[in-house]
């Protein structure tokens, strides 16, 4: 006789596990609502440094883009001073005035230490562009109590402190850089140097020697004239510049981007070699670059006896001397972030002209890991092996967590790395132009796979089970058989320029500068889901369970559950509007922004499960669960393809963390792990596996 007791009991139990699942797919979508809020994340702080002034006990910095910068305890720290968002190429002193020269904007003047700025380009000659009048200046300098700016036009003067400006001579070069030599003033261009004895009313041209290089910098040290040029060093004249002759014994870079003088000694910076220093005016020089992380150098300025450098990575300080360089960046966050991945727990960020940093899982600070590769574009992790896509040299790789880095772009003809993305052992880079490369012995060699891919200029890869998908910037492509032939898919694509693409909850998306579009049937058709953007330049993705992530260029981020067609704006925070990349480290949602550096924002409450997207992965881990549904414990069946680090994490419907356990390192194969879950409740909770680069999830039952 069945017992009806038993029935009802397993029925009452099945209606609860129904009302548990029902529980947990309602309770994800409703948090989607609740808003987050972004926060610095403390760097990585640099970013292009172009040009250095000191007014007092103040020192002021020019950036390439995120305008000035001002320090007060020598360089310790910076804070933005008033003029954002400008490419700052000059900056000088009149008086109390600081003049701020920009590269389209303008000339700017503060009489209040940089807190407030007026223009002050009345009579500068402009370029119309886009019917916009766009000023271009250059260089600045004070003789007396007249101020000259160089222009792409030539030189203008003014007498009444920038108020009005007059052009100085007739010369129409692009002026560089001035030097005040005394009652002399010495004006450079992209290929001679000008000299005026009359403050400034006639010039002369005065190049003998110089054999038409290309000049960056100029400096006098006594009566001694330097000139810096690109691909020939140093030049040198002792008779006020009617001749010149070259002084490169042990210089062993000759980009030389700028020149200082400190006493009788001179110091030179160069575009890839670090910083060089001279004792018996120029006839010798030595490498003093201990300390300088940034080996870009593109302005020196000395005040009293301390030496700083402005790089691509930031600002460096030196008071022995150039003995030794200690970066202080703190404050200066004008960087530009390029893209973003997880490894293990360490969120790494690849960054335009400072390379890469790396921030580790509960710390506050970022450190730089890889200067030398200056413009970093793409990253992704495989296995426990990082890669990082450079600009224009192709892809390097580190086995230790970015602390050491090697070329490895053999066999690979195109050399700007636009994107990259991982599969098991198997190795994907995007490039511009050149199309797609594969790898599968860990990217020692490379081979083309370009066969039916119409479209060679690639900004973006994914991966959705056994599928390939590469974003271009004619279309989408996909690859069923591991990149050896491709397929356009776009049908339904109004918008050809594929800047990223994602995976969400089994749906592919893509990133145009028209927009975001949606196809559920692998990519054969596409919908557009645009309504709720204010911004259409979808520049990069990230995925948290079915909640998608999506960075613009210029509208900041938005979210979209995968079920829904509009998108919500969740800007509460986020001081920079341009985002480049996303990515999900448990809980936290990190963005890379253009002249921002990283924020980052607590995504905890809005999902139970949270998967990296920016640099896509296929999981080929796989978990099991015995006994299922559990009662007090069940033993999880992890297979693991290869060997690394593992980690198992439970998350309850709220996505609150309710266990974590680090597994430590595991070898490839199959692990039996017991998990003890008598402090749980009754419910449906997510286990999530972290295995190496590889994240994957499933739902367990707990029932009493």
């Amino acid at each position: 006789m069945k017992n009806t007791f038993d029935v009802s009991y397993r029925k009452a139990r099945v209606m609860a596990l129904c009302l548990v699942l029902l529980l947990f797919f309602c309770a994800t979508e409703p948090a989607q609502a609740q808003d987050i809020t972004w926060q610095q994340t403390s760097g990585p702080y640099g970013g292009d440094v172009r040009c250095f002034a000191r007014n007092g006990n103040t020192l002021f910095v020019g950036t390439y883009g995120g305008g000035v910068f001002r320090s007060t305890d020598n360089g310790t720290t910076w804070v933005s001073s008033g003029l954002t968002n400008n490419i700052v190429m000059s900056l000088v002193v009149s008086g109390t005035t600081l003049f701020a020269g920009t590269n389209g904007s303008g000339l700017f003047r503060s009489s209040d230490n940089g807190t407030t700025w007026q223009e002050a380009s009345n009579g500068l000659p402009n370029f119309f562009g886009n019917g916009l009048p766009t000023f271009f200046v250059q260089s600045l300098a004070v003789s007396g109590t007249t101020l000259f700016a160089g222009t792409i036009y030539g030189i203008f003067r003014s007498t009444d402190n920038g108020n009005t400006w007059v052009r100085s001579g007739t010369t129409l070069a692009s002026i560089l850089s001035f030097v005040v030599s005394g009652p002399i003033l010495f004006a450079v261009t992209d290929g001679a140097v000008f000299r005026s004895a009359d403050n400034g009313t006639t010039w002369q041209i005065v190049y003998n020697g110089l054999t038409n290089p290309p000049v960056r910098s100029f400096t006098v040290s006594g009566t001694t004239l330097f000139a810096g040029t690109y691909y020939r060093g140093i030049f040198r004249s002792t008779d006020s510049g009617n001749t010149w002759q070259t002084a490169n014994g042990g210089l062993t870079n000759i980009n030389v981007s700028s020149l200082a003088v400190a006493n009788t000694t001179i110091f030179a910076g160069t575009y890839g070699g670090g910083i060089f220093r001279s004792t018996d005016n120029g006839n010798t020089w030595e490498a003093v670059s201990s300390g300088l992380t940034n080996i870009f150098v593109q302005t020196l300025a000395i005040s009293d006896s301390t030496l700083f450098a402005g790089t691509l990575g930031g600002v460096f300080r030196s008071i022995d001397n150039g003995n030794t360089w200690q970066s202080v960046n703190s404050g200066l966050t004008y960087t530009i972030i390029n893209s973003l991945t997880v490894g293990t727990a360490t969120l790494f960020a690849g960054t335009d002209g400072g390379g890469v940093f790396r921030l580790a899982d509960n710390s506050t600070k970022w450190q730089v890991v890889a200067s030398s590769l200056t413009d970093v574009l793409s990253l992704a992790v495989s296995g426990t092996t990082l890669f990082a896509g450079t600009k224009f040299n192709g892809v390097f790789r580190s086995p230790d967590n970015g602390s050491t880095w090697q070329a490895v772009y053999n066999h690979m003809g195109n050399s700007t790395v636009m994107s990259l993305a991982s599969s098991a052992s198997t190795i994907y880079a995007g490039t511009d132009g050149g199309g797609v490369f594969r790898s599968t012995d860990n990217g020692t060699t490379w081979q083309t796979i370009n066969s039916g891919l119409t479209n060679t200029d690639v900004r973006s890869l994914t991966i959705s089970g056994t599928t390939l998908f590469v974003g271009t910037l004619g279309g989408v492509f996909r690859s069923t058989d591991n990149g050896i032939t491709w397929q356009a898919v776009s049908s339904g694509l109004t918008n050809s320029y594929i800047y990223s693409l994602a995976v969400c909850d089994g749906t592919l998306f893509a990133g145009t500068n028209g927009g975001a579009f949606r196809s559920t049937n692998n990519g054969a058709t596409w919908q557009a889901v645009n309504s709720g953007l204010t911004n259409f330049t979808i520049r990069s993705f990230a995925v948290s369970g079915i909640t998608l992530f999506a960075g613009t260029q210029g509208g900041g981020a938005f979210r979209l559950t995968n079920k829904d067609t509009t998108w919500q704006a969740v800007n509460s925070g986020l001081t920079r509007s341009s985002i480049l990349s996303l990515a999900v480290r448990g809980s936290e949602l990190f963005a890379g922004t253009v002249g921002g550096g990283v924020f980052k924002a607590n995504i905890g409450s809005t999902s139970p499960v949270s998967v990296r997207t920016s640099t896509p992965q296929l999981a080929s881990v796989t978990i099991s669960f015995a006994p299922h549904p559990a009662f007090d414990r069940t033993r999880l069946t992890l297979d693991i393809p290869r060997a690394g680090m593992v980690e198992v994490s439970i998350f309850d419907v709220l996505g609150r963390l309710v266990q974590h356990g680090a597994l430590g390192e595991l070898a490839a194969g199959t692990h039996d792990v017991e998990q003890d879950l008598h402090t749980l409740p009754n419910g449906t909770y997510s286990v999530v596996v972290q295995a190496g680069s590889e994240r994957v999830a499933k739902l367990l039952q707990v029932l009493r």
